[in-house]
Protein backbone atom coordinates (compact mmCIF):
# COMPACT_ATOMS: atom_id res chain seq x y z
CA UNK A 1 0.00 0.00 0.00
CA UNK A 2 2.99 2.24 0.24
CA UNK A 3 3.69 2.44 -3.24
CA UNK A 4 -0.24 3.64 -3.81
CA UNK A 5 -0.60 7.04 -5.12
CA UNK A 6 -3.90 6.64 -7.28
CA UNK A 7 -6.98 5.21 -5.99
CA UNK A 8 -10.41 4.75 -8.48
CA UNK A 9 -13.66 4.06 -7.20
CA UNK A 10 -16.52 2.23 -9.16
CA UNK A 11 -19.43 4.72 -8.67
CA UNK A 12 -22.42 2.89 -8.83
CA UNK A 13 -23.13 0.52 -5.74
CA UNK A 14 -19.68 1.54 -4.12
CA UNK A 15 -20.17 5.41 -3.73
CA UNK A 16 -23.92 5.28 -3.83
CA UNK A 17 -26.93 3.19 -4.12
CA UNK A 18 -27.92 1.91 -7.63
CA UNK A 19 -28.80 -1.84 -7.55
CA UNK A 20 -32.03 -1.66 -5.54
CA UNK A 21 -33.04 0.94 -7.92
CA UNK A 22 -33.11 -1.31 -10.48
CA UNK A 23 -34.72 -4.94 -9.20
CA UNK A 24 -37.39 -1.67 -7.89
CA UNK A 25 -38.04 -1.21 -11.27
CA UNK A 26 -37.89 -4.84 -12.45
CA UNK A 27 -40.50 -5.65 -9.98
CA UNK A 28 -43.11 -3.41 -11.62
CA UNK A 29 -42.01 -4.54 -14.82
CA UNK A 30 -42.89 -7.88 -14.02
CA UNK A 31 -45.96 -7.05 -12.59
CA UNK A 32 -47.08 -5.01 -15.58
CA UNK A 33 -46.21 -8.09 -17.91
CA UNK A 34 -48.21 -10.26 -15.41
CA UNK A 35 -50.64 -11.06 -18.53
CA UNK A 36 -48.09 -12.71 -20.42
CA UNK A 37 -45.76 -14.34 -17.97
CA UNK A 38 -44.97 -15.18 -14.26
CA UNK A 39 -42.61 -12.73 -12.59
CA UNK A 40 -40.06 -14.90 -12.58
CA UNK A 41 -40.09 -15.84 -16.08
CA UNK A 42 -40.31 -12.18 -17.10
CA UNK A 43 -36.86 -11.46 -14.47
CA UNK A 44 -35.44 -14.70 -16.36
CA UNK A 45 -35.80 -13.33 -19.84
CA UNK A 46 -35.01 -9.63 -18.97
CA UNK A 47 -31.67 -10.74 -17.71
CA UNK A 48 -30.91 -12.97 -20.67
CA UNK A 49 -31.95 -9.57 -23.15
CA UNK A 50 -29.41 -7.49 -21.00
CA UNK A 51 -26.76 -9.57 -21.65
CA UNK A 52 -27.37 -10.40 -25.08
CA UNK A 53 -27.75 -6.26 -25.46
CA UNK A 54 -24.56 -5.26 -23.83
CA UNK A 55 -22.40 -5.31 -26.97
CA UNK A 56 -25.20 -2.93 -28.82
CA UNK A 57 -26.44 -0.57 -25.71
CA UNK A 58 -23.74 -0.75 -22.90
CA UNK A 59 -24.60 -0.22 -19.77
CA UNK A 60 -26.86 1.57 -18.16
CA UNK A 61 -30.94 2.52 -17.54
CA UNK A 62 -31.36 3.51 -21.47
CA UNK A 63 -30.67 0.08 -22.34
CA UNK A 64 -32.15 -1.34 -19.72
CA UNK A 65 -34.92 0.12 -20.73
CA UNK A 66 -34.50 -1.11 -24.66
CA UNK A 67 -34.37 -4.60 -23.16
CA UNK A 68 -37.23 -4.23 -20.88
CA UNK A 69 -39.48 -3.30 -24.16
CA UNK A 70 -37.75 -6.28 -26.12
CA UNK A 71 -38.38 -8.85 -23.21
CA UNK A 72 -42.43 -7.56 -23.39
CA UNK A 73 -42.34 -7.96 -27.37
CA UNK A 74 -40.26 -11.20 -26.79
CA UNK A 75 -43.18 -12.81 -23.99
CA UNK A 76 -46.23 -11.55 -25.73
CA UNK A 77 -45.71 -12.69 -29.15
CA UNK A 78 -45.49 -9.03 -29.94
CA UNK A 79 -49.04 -8.61 -28.53
CA UNK A 80 -47.69 -6.00 -25.81
CA UNK A 81 -49.97 -2.68 -26.76
CA UNK A 82 -48.50 1.05 -26.61
CA UNK A 83 -50.20 1.33 -23.37
CA UNK A 84 -47.46 -1.26 -21.71
CA UNK A 85 -44.63 0.08 -24.14
CA UNK A 86 -45.40 3.91 -22.46
CA UNK A 87 -45.25 2.19 -19.48
CA UNK A 88 -41.99 0.55 -19.64
CA UNK A 89 -40.61 4.04 -21.17
CA UNK A 90 -42.12 5.92 -17.97
CA UNK A 91 -40.59 3.23 -15.39
CA UNK A 92 -36.79 4.13 -17.74
CA UNK A 93 -37.42 7.65 -17.06
CA UNK A 94 -38.64 7.55 -13.47
CA UNK A 95 -34.85 5.36 -12.85
CA UNK A 96 -32.99 7.85 -14.56
CA UNK A 97 -34.41 10.15 -12.00
CA UNK A 98 -33.76 8.64 -8.91
CA UNK A 99 -31.96 10.67 -6.10
CA UNK A 100 -28.41 9.88 -5.58
CA UNK A 101 -27.83 8.26 -2.13
CA UNK A 102 -24.20 8.04 -1.07
CA UNK A 103 -23.56 5.28 0.77
CA UNK A 104 -21.83 5.53 4.64
CA UNK A 105 -18.72 6.92 5.14
CA UNK A 106 -18.16 8.11 1.57
CA UNK A 107 -18.35 11.77 2.30
CA UNK A 108 -15.66 10.76 5.19
CA UNK A 109 -13.47 8.86 3.78
CA UNK A 110 -12.81 10.77 0.49
CA UNK A 111 -12.24 14.40 2.48
CA UNK A 112 -9.23 12.54 4.06
CA UNK A 113 -7.99 10.55 0.80
CA UNK A 114 -8.39 13.62 -1.13
CA UNK A 115 -4.88 15.36 -0.61
CA UNK A 116 -3.22 12.59 -0.24
CA UNK A 117 -4.11 10.61 -3.63
CA UNK A 118 -4.83 10.98 -6.86
CA UNK A 119 -8.84 10.26 -7.08
CA UNK A 120 -10.60 8.69 -9.71
CA UNK A 121 -13.96 7.86 -10.61
CA UNK A 122 -13.78 4.69 -12.68
CA UNK A 123 -17.23 3.10 -13.44
CA UNK A 124 -19.37 1.82 -16.36
CA UNK A 125 -22.54 3.36 -17.91
CA UNK A 126 -24.14 5.66 -19.78
CA UNK A 127 -22.57 8.49 -20.22
CA UNK A 128 -24.89 11.28 -19.32
CA UNK A 129 -26.62 9.23 -16.92
CA UNK A 130 -23.45 8.93 -14.86
CA UNK A 131 -22.62 12.71 -15.23
CA UNK A 132 -26.20 13.12 -14.31
CA UNK A 133 -25.52 11.14 -10.99
CA UNK A 134 -21.87 12.85 -9.92
CA UNK A 135 -23.46 16.04 -10.37
CA UNK A 136 -25.87 15.41 -7.87
CA UNK A 137 -24.19 13.47 -5.38
CA UNK A 138 -22.08 16.46 -4.25
CA UNK A 139 -18.71 14.91 -4.39
CA UNK A 140 -17.64 15.27 -7.85
CA UNK A 141 -14.99 17.73 -6.61
CA UNK A 142 -13.12 15.12 -4.54
CA UNK A 143 -11.94 13.64 -7.54
CA UNK A 144 -8.75 14.64 -10.11
CA UNK A 145 -10.20 12.65 -12.87
CA UNK A 146 -13.22 10.58 -13.92
CA UNK A 147 -13.17 7.91 -16.52
CA UNK A 148 -16.68 6.53 -17.62
CA UNK A 149 -15.80 3.09 -19.16
CA UNK A 150 -18.08 1.26 -22.09
CA UNK A 151 -16.44 -1.85 -20.43
CA UNK A 152 -13.92 -3.01 -17.19
CA UNK A 153 -11.97 -5.84 -18.98
CA UNK A 154 -7.77 -6.02 -18.69
CA UNK A 155 -7.42 -3.96 -21.46
CA UNK A 156 -10.09 -0.85 -20.46
CA UNK A 157 -7.80 -0.47 -17.00
CA UNK A 158 -4.53 -0.69 -19.34
CA UNK A 159 -5.35 2.25 -21.51
CA UNK A 160 -6.89 4.08 -18.15
CA UNK A 161 -3.15 3.23 -16.53
CA UNK A 162 -1.79 5.15 -19.79
CA UNK A 163 -3.64 7.40 -19.18
CA UNK A 164 -3.15 8.86 -15.91
CA UNK A 165 0.39 7.67 -16.52
CA UNK A 166 0.85 5.07 -13.53
CA UNK A 167 2.28 2.15 -13.02
CA UNK A 168 0.25 -1.10 -12.08
CA UNK A 169 1.84 -0.98 -8.93
CA UNK A 170 0.88 2.57 -8.03
CA UNK A 171 -2.72 1.86 -8.50
CA UNK A 172 -5.76 1.02 -6.28
CA UNK A 173 -9.44 0.06 -7.34
CA UNK A 174 -12.20 0.10 -5.12
CA UNK A 175 -15.44 -1.26 -6.15
CA UNK A 176 -18.27 -4.08 -4.97
CA UNK A 177 -17.72 -6.18 -8.20
CA UNK A 178 -15.16 -8.93 -8.51
CA UNK A 179 -15.97 -9.38 -11.90
CA UNK A 180 -15.67 -5.76 -12.82
CA UNK A 181 -13.94 -3.93 -10.21
CA UNK A 182 -11.32 -6.80 -8.44
CA UNK A 183 -10.16 -9.67 -11.22
CA UNK A 184 -9.20 -7.21 -14.20
CA UNK A 185 -6.89 -4.79 -12.07
CA UNK A 186 -4.91 -7.33 -10.15
CA UNK A 187 -4.47 -9.19 -13.52
CA UNK A 188 -2.44 -5.92 -14.74
CA UNK A 189 -0.86 -6.11 -11.85
CA UNK A 190 -2.54 -3.17 -9.64
CA UNK A 191 -3.88 -3.90 -6.11
CA UNK A 192 -7.80 -4.01 -5.46
CA UNK A 193 -10.22 -3.47 -2.02
CA UNK A 194 -13.60 -5.35 -2.92
CA UNK A 195 -16.53 -3.45 -0.65
CA UNK A 196 -19.73 -6.00 -1.06
CA UNK A 197 -22.36 -4.54 -1.74
CA UNK A 198 -26.20 -6.17 -0.35
CA UNK A 199 -27.23 -6.69 -3.67
CA UNK A 200 -25.62 -6.78 -6.64
CA UNK A 201 -26.78 -7.52 -10.51
CA UNK A 202 -27.34 -11.10 -11.25
CA UNK A 203 -24.54 -10.60 -14.59
CA UNK A 204 -22.03 -9.09 -11.84
CA UNK A 205 -22.50 -11.56 -9.25
CA UNK A 206 -21.50 -14.67 -11.39
CA UNK A 207 -17.83 -14.71 -10.31
CA UNK A 208 -16.43 -16.68 -7.46
CA UNK A 209 -14.87 -15.21 -4.48
CA UNK A 210 -10.66 -15.71 -4.90
CA UNK A 211 -8.04 -15.22 -2.40
CA UNK A 212 -4.92 -13.12 -4.08
CA UNK A 213 -2.43 -11.24 -2.34
CA UNK A 214 -3.64 -8.04 -3.69
CA UNK A 215 -7.08 -8.76 -3.36
CA UNK A 216 -8.39 -7.15 0.50
CA UNK A 217 -12.10 -7.11 1.83
CA UNK A 218 -13.67 -4.63 3.57
CA UNK A 219 -17.07 -4.51 4.86
CA UNK A 220 -17.65 -0.96 4.76
CA UNK A 221 -16.12 1.85 3.15
CA UNK A 222 -14.36 3.33 6.38
CA UNK A 223 -12.58 0.19 6.75
CA UNK A 224 -10.38 1.24 3.97
CA UNK A 225 -8.66 3.82 6.16
CA UNK A 226 -6.30 1.92 8.12
CA UNK A 227 -5.85 -0.48 5.25
CA UNK A 228 -3.98 2.37 3.40
CA UNK A 229 -1.65 2.62 6.17
CA UNK A 230 -0.22 -0.67 5.94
Amino acid sequence: MKKISVIAFDADDTLWVNEPYYQETEKLFCAMMHEYASPERVSEVLLQTEKQNIGLYGFGAKGFTLSMIETAMHLSDGKAGGNIVSGIISLGKALLDKPVELLGDVRTVLSDLHSRYTMVIATKGDLLDQQRKLSKSGIEKMFHHIEIMSDKAEVDYQKLLVKLNVKPEEFLMIGNSLKSDVLPVVAIGGTAIHIPYSVTWQHEADTEPVSHPKILTAKRMGEILPMLEN
